[in-house]
């Protein structure tokens, strides 16, 4: 499933919330623990483009895959391939930048390495790049219920 958004905050909470409501359609409820990571990482991920990838009139793609029914992989795709993360850099210092500890930015791929089984960049024909993040379901099986069909819509009643 691809998205495209424009790269404004909006954009980035629209994002967190496509994802979310794609996951309830695959079978995992809204508020489980694989929606609440899921919700973390795009969050992170998409405010990353909206604030380091970001040209002007120019959108970012958020992809959205499940294989094999338990490895969820989530691409993100912005338009600054020189603006890219340093997936060891997270790793070795638990944060891109060096911050101070009141700093309220700095620390989302540190999130991200954290929340997900996997991540890292891929560079794609200039000028961009993919920032990708995968979870792992098989653990969190217990969790999903059947899938249902249509465009993942639900009628409520009350």
């Amino acid at each position: 499933m691809t998205f495209q958004l424009s790269a404004t905050r909006r954009g980035a909470r629209l994002a967190r919330l496509l994802a979310v409501q794609q996951l309830d359609t695959w079978g995992w409820p809204y508020g489980s623990d694989v929606s609440r990571s899921l919700a973390q990482v795009v969050a992170e991920l998409a405010s990353n483009a909206v604030l380091h990838g970001r040209v002007n009139g120019r959108d970012f793609r958020l992809r959205l895959s499940l294989a094999a029914g338990f490895t969820l992989r989530v691409e993100l795709v912005d338009a600054r391939a020189e603006s890219v993360p340093a997936p060891d850099a997270v790793r070795v210092t638990g944060a891109v930048t060096e911050t101070p500890d009141v700093s309220e930015t700095g620390r989302g791929l540190a999130l991200v390495e954290a929340v997900a089984d996997r991540w890292g960049v891929v560079r794609q024909p200039y000028p961009c790049k993919t920032v990708w993040a995968e979870l792992d379901l098989a653990a969190r099986a217990a969790q999903r219920r059947p899938a249902h069909g249509g465009a993942g819509r639900r009628e409520v009643s009350g």
